[in-house]
């Protein structure tokens, strides 16, 4: 389970009020801030572009978030990245992870979106979550075995993705490594003509809780609102 919670209807609705692609540049603004704005060696940055050539983000904006954070333009790139834990209805685990200019803003208003008014304790969701590299990609050769290239890549494990993350007619998979081989196992994956779409570090749930159909509307519409925020970068909950 490689993959952070989705909001039903996320796109359609966050296109509307500009959120993707203030978020999509936000990423790919930090990637090339990190790994340099050169996007064949640098992997995260290039699974942003592409995540960005997808939602149908200018090729301008694309390029001028590129050199803002990689520090070619006089503008300075100030968001740090920062993670709150805690949980929602029906005691499911949540970490919330946030891209920020503003710590003293974002905090308070976090809180408040959390019903109880309280985040967790520092730590707290650890027991239900592991820190391991996730690689999501595409191949045109549906003959491709991904377990072998997973092996061959040096990843932990692979899995398929949903059939509405990937074109028709191309194999679509998300491989699972330990955090310090994610450079590793993306570099060995497009050189195999694999089409990164994400290459990061998240927090994977161990063993996500299953709920019936009326708990699990209660706990979207608690992370429609929190996943709404402007600072909300990915959410990550133990709910299958």
């Amino acid at each position: 389970m490689g993959a952070q919670w989705k909001q039903a209807g996320r796109e359609a609705a966050a296109q509307k009020k500009g959120q993707v692609v203030g978020k999509l540049t936000r990423e790919i603004m930090v990637a090339a801030k990190l790994g340099g704005a050169e996007v064949e060696s640098n992997a995260r940055l290039a699974a942003a572009v592409e995540k960005a050539k997808k939602a149908s983000v200018f090729k301008d904006t694309i390029e001028r978030a590129i050199k803002k954070g990689a520090g070619l333009l006089d503008e300075k790139v100030d968001f740090e990245t920062i993670v709150y834990e805690g949980f929602g209805p029906h005691k499911i685990p949540v970490i919330v992870e946030c891209m920020t200019d503003n710590r003293n803003r974002t905090a308070p208003e976090l809180r408040r979106l959390f019903k109880d008014g309280q985040l967790g304790q520092p730590g707290s969701m650890a027991f239900f979550f592991e820190r391991l590299g996730v690689v999501e990609a595409t191949h045109t050769d549906r003959a491709r075995d991904p377990e072998s290239d997973a092996i061959e890549a040096g990843a932990q494990n692979v899995e398929a993705l949903d059939s509405d993350e990937f074109p028709e007619g191309s194999l679509g998979n998300r491989f699972l490594t330990e955090s310090k081989d994610l450079s590793t196992v993306s570099t060995w994956l497009s050189k195999a003509g694999w089409k990164l779409s994400a290459s990061e570090i998240r927090f994977v749930a161990k063993s996500p809780v299953e709920l019936g159909e009326a708990e699990k509307a209660q706990v979207s519409e608690f992370l429609n609102a929190i996943d709404d925020h402007d600072d909300v970068h990915r959410l990550y909950v133990g709910m299958k």
